[in-house]
């Protein structure tokens, strides 16, 4: 990492002397502004049951009298000259914090820059959660309130730790959640890891980031008994970051067998190599910090969720899962969630003219602060704001109508669950085939539509919602007809609607298939047809054949039978306008969001050669593959002054 030294004389040797002088005066702006309202203490160890010590900022209120505390903890460099470089993030949000009255602390796991230890991502996250909540609630300068914030990986501790339900913990935000959930009813994606028993590439490419450099194994680490002023001060020119060799994912993802595509980077070894090896249902995933379905849940929670995330189908099942089931009633009564029509953390980019990919999405603008910042008043100040009583349970964007509804439940209430049924004369390959949905049962003789499924000519994936692939891969909605017009993609479609419809809910997915293949994948997209033709993606997911009966044992498939392939779910809200046409594509792959299956019935991950699946997709009376869609009747949109609690300025 370069030194602010360094940096300095960089820019100036490249004539960049004016940038240089914008930069620190910015720099001293920032820290002007919140050095006028915040006590800053930086770098303060602060110990877990174990002894080991996180590296934590505070800034707090300059005030006689207690005051909240909102905890950001994060695996990410938060350091000022972060990575080296300038990054006022930390500065700004602490100001923003801090000028409404709250302390704002953010904290680094175990094992990452500052802090001791060794990281574990699926490991200590929960006690040291809740013995973080118990120091700061324990503060002399703490009302002993502690509200949880964070996106990503910075919210994904946020449930486990609320399964603990430690003293002073009042609520929490988790935004964009979704590998903090281990199983959740139907769900085994245990963080992430999984869609349908088939491992997301995504974790692979973040994992090699962040998952073994900052071990703990492989680190430089800084004497315990440094004072706090000696680390303030080398916290300037070593932040502990490491510099990790680019990768180009486009190529490295098609590496085999997927157990070895670390090491063949020359990475060391990692949780990577140990977590690839474990089924979804293996014991191993109950034992470190995911929440589980089978725990409590004890703060009210404000959820952020994204139609184009990771995973917002388990996201929106988990809300469900504690709404029924808190111990807590007040808990319980105060679930609410904000699902928004964008890619992963990206809450804040919702413009008038919003486009995720591809689609222009309208004004998708939300008043995120304004309501944060209510629902903290409430739970960490007690204030007396409403907020409660005047922000529905359920704030979504519905697309296609482009604009923010409401509801007190998810489906919304009075939602009508709609099967359309998967037909065709056996030739539904492409969208040039004759596949066809339909809400009539099929007769009683199968056409059943056929397709070769090759390893090594896999479907490419074209947008959806995942993270962290790199630039060669763009989240989002886009036209799918490239992806259309493949032999291996099987297109049903509706036609032209003759009147509007909004699907908002869960989409239930069943297939009868049989394949000459012990064990492979099927997958299915929900695309919205315009009159035009373009074929905008909404949501995709996968099912691996061989977990079809539960994801606690495996049933292989024998030649020519035909089975019932319940498919892992997907979730969505779009308005499918006259003229538009509803779609599915079933294929056997999507890659890279998900690994491809070998089709040998093996282990998949450490097998270098796969074998040429022909598989089937039937229907008829004996065989009615179909999809299950929650349909909801014409209603007013939800007024702009619902967005985000208050009016939209």
């Amino acid at each position: 990492m370069k030194t602010r030294k360094s940096q300095v004389l960089s820019l100036l040797s490249l004539g960049l002397g004016g940038c240089l002088i914008l930069l620190v005066a910015a720099q001293d702006k920032i820290l002007d502004s919140l050095e006028a309202i915040a006590v800053i203490e930086q770098k303060v160890m602060v110990p877990m049951r174990d002894g080991v010590r996180l590296a934590t900022d505070i800034y707090r209120p300059k005030t006689d009298q207690p005051v909240p505390v909102i905890l950001s903890r994060t695996p990410y460099n938060f350091n000022p000259w972060g990575d080296g470089k300038w990054n006022p993030g930390t500065y700004r949000q602490a100001y923003d914090v801090v000028k409404r009255g709250y302390a704002y602390v953010v904290q680094n796991e175990r094992g990452r820059y500052f802090s001791e230890g060794e990281w574990q991502i699926l490991g200590a996250p929960r006690t040291d959660g809740y013995d973080a909540i118990q120091w700061l609630a324990g503060q002399p300068w703490s009302n002993g309130k502690v509200g949880l914030i964070g996106c990503s990986s910075s919210a994904e501790w946020q449930m486990g730790v609320a399964a603990l339900d430690p003293p002073g913990l009042a609520a929490v935000v988790p935004q964009g959640f979704g590998a903090g959930i281990g199983r959740v009813g139907g769900f085994y994606e245990q963080g992430n890891f999984y869609r349908g028993g088939v491992p997301q590439m995504l974790m692979l490419a973040w994992l090699y980031d962040y998952g073994f450099v900052q071990s703990g194994r492989y680190r430089p680490t800084f004497p315990k008994d440094l004072s706090g002023e000696e680390r303030i001060r080398l916290s300037k020119y070593f932040d502990l970051a490491a510099e990790i060799p680019a990768v180009d994912w486009s190529k490295q993802l098609w590496h085999l067998p997927l157990i070895d595509i670390v090491n063949d980077l020359g990475g060391p070894k990692s949780c990577i190599e140990e977590m690839i090896r474990r089924a979804p249902n293996d014991p191993a995933w109950y034992e470190g910090g995911l929440y589980h379905d089978d725990m409590d849940f004890g703060a009210p929670a404000l959820w952020m969720i994204s139609w184009f995330d990771i995973s917002s189908s388990p996201n929106l099942a988990l809300v469900d899962h504690i709404r029924r089931n808190a111990k807590d009633p007040e808990v319980a009564e105060n679930q609410f969630v904000v699902i928004a029509p964008v890619n992963h953390c990206a809450f804040g980019s919702a413009s008038e003219d919003t486009v995720v990919g591809d689609r222009h999405l309208g004004n998708a603008r939300f008043e995120y602060d304004r309501l944060i910042y209510d629902w903290f008043d409430r739970w960490l100040k007690g204030k007396d704001n409403d907020v409660l009583t005047r922000t529905p349970k359920v704030q979504y964007y519905t697309m296609g109508l482009n604009e923010w509804k409401s509801s007190d439940t998810w489906p919304p209430a009075g939602a009508e669950k709609v099967t359309w049924y998967l037909t065709s004369k056996g030739q539904a390959n492409s969208v040039y085939g004759d596949g066809r949905l339909t809400t009539q049962m099929p007769g009683s003789e199968d056409h059943p539509d056929s397709f070769t499924y090759d390893p090594r000519y896999p479907v490419p994936m074209s947008g959806g919602g995942f993270c962290c692939l790199g630039p060669e891969y763009r989240s989002g909605s886009f036209d799918q007809r490239q992806t259309e017009a493949r032999h291996d993609v099987l297109v049903y479609s509706t036609g032209p609607l003759k009147e509007g419809i909004e699907i908002s809910g869960p989409v239930e997915i069943t297939l009868y298939v049989s394949s000459d293949a012990r064990d492979t994948d099927f997958t299915v997209k929900l695309v919205d047809v315009y009159p035009d033709g373009r074929a905008y993606n909404l949501d995709d997911t996968i099912q691996r054949a061989r977990y079809r009966e539960g994801y606690d044992r495996e049933v292989f498939m024998e030649q020519g039978q035909v089975v019932k392939l319940p498919v892992s779910p997907m979730s969505t809200s779009n308005y499918f306008g006259p003229g538009h046409g509803l779609r599915i594509e079933v294929s056997s792959s999507n890659f890279p969001r998900y690994a491809r299956n070998l089709n040998t019935g093996g282990r998949n991950y450490d097998e270098t050669e796969g074998v040429v699946a022909h598989n089937r997709v039937h229907h008829s009376k004996r065989y009615p593959s179909q999809i299950r869609l929650s349909v909801v009747k014409p209603s007013k949109a939800m007024s702009p002054g619902l967005r985000g609690g208050r009016g939209q300025d």
